[in-house]
């Protein structure tokens, strides 16, 4: 027997066999729009408490090796169940590995059965630019021409796809450690997107008059600098995932208004923001809001023009189940991935 027949108290057939997708079927199933918009719908229905988004649980390898994350979760809307379960190997940036290894899996909400086990690479790089581009399209000036990326790897790579569907960017800037690196990346995402990505030779140089910038960086070493950054810029932080690590500079959070993901995790994760905090310049009250409560109406984002506005994420659970809930529907709908039955029988 499979879990194709088991039948319910109803008598009515139960078809819910596991769905294994790849990273280049996530790729394709998965648009930046769409999951901009789904990735606001989530942040929403967690602002309402709809949602539950435990801290995720980290485990840090010896000899430096890279983390092992668990991150659980509950959507409310849409009602998704499961969680990611994520190997960082920082290591794996000067090989074909994308740092970022793992599962999302996803579970019934009715019998608790597995209904999918995605890629967590792709999910990951994709969600996590989507959040960036939300947080862009409510605290950037909408007059924001000027993009700078600090990073060249495959977050600087979904990030400039997002920020794209955010503003109309005119001038790109990327900067990257290796030369090589910025200008691969320049050359490729130019031919990619139809417009001119410039290699800038540092960092300041990247980000000096910058309207946006991207922070996406291994956030071993503070990237970006309080004297680089003009006023009325906003800044998506992404690189820094724990507490002892920061892309800015003490200054740079200080005289930004900050806005997060979720409070609860850049209360106990984010270095960027725990880090100035430790050091006794700024305390809870910095955080002026989460994402979700400005899209609710229930905080307001930029107040004015000159106001530098900074997003820091993390990323959570919500936002890789609602993603992989929109690829699972649209895996069935054109028949992509494996299908296998893993659901556990009771005789």
């Amino acid at each position: 027997m499979t879990v194709n027949e088991i039948n319910t108290d109803k008598n009515q057939s139960v078809d819910i066999d596991t769905i294994i997708l790849t990273q280049s079927e996530i790729r394709r199933l998965l648009p930046m729009r769409v999951c901009m918009d789904l990735i606001a719908q989530a942040l929403t229905s967690l602002a309402r408490g709809e949602s539950l988004n435990p801290l995720r649980s980290m485990i840090k390898l010896p000899k430096e090796r890279g983390t092992f994350v668990l991150m659980p979760g509950m959507s409310g809307s849409p009602d998704a169940l499961g969680l990611k379960v994520l190997a960082v190997f920082p290591g794996n940036r000067n090989t074909p590995y994308d740092a970022h290894q793992g599962l999302v899996m996803l579970f019934d909400t009715e019998y608790g059965i597995p209904i999918a086990i995605l890629d967590a690479s792709e999910v990951t790089a994709i969600r996590t630019a989507a959040v960036s581009g939300v947080a862009t399209e409510l605290l950037a000036r909408e007059d924001s021409t000027e993009l700078a990326i600090l990073g060249s790897g495959v977050q600087a790579r979904t990030h400039l796809e997002a920020m794209l569907e955010s503003r109309s960017f005119q001038r790109v800037r990327v900067y990257s450690p290796t030369e090589a690196n910025r200008r691969n990346f320049a050359e490729r995402e130019s031919e990619r997107h139809g417009i001119t990505v410039e290699a800038a030779p540092s960092s300041e140089d990247a980000v000096r008059g910058a309207d946006v910038i991207c922070t996406v960086t291994p956030a071993k070493e503070i990237a970006l600098k309080d004297s680089w950054i003009s006023p009325g810029t906003h800044i998506n932080a992404v690189g820094g995932a724990d507490r002892l690590s920061r892309e800015l500079d003490t200054d740079a959070v200080v005289h930004s208004s900050l806005f997060v993901d979720l409070r609860e995790s850049a209360l106990n994760e984010a270095g960027d923001f725990l880090i100035p905090k430790d050091e006794g310049v700024i305390d809870d009250t910095h955080i002026m809001g989460e994402i979700g409560e400005i899209l609710l109406g229930d905080v307001t984002g930029r107040e004015n023009e000159e106001d530098i506005t900074l997003f820091k994420s993390l990323g959570l659970a919500v936002e890789d189940l609602v993603s992989a809930h929109y690829i699972l529907e649209r895996a069935r709908a054109e028949g992509v991935g494996i299908s296998v039955p893993l659901g556990g029988l009771s005789h």
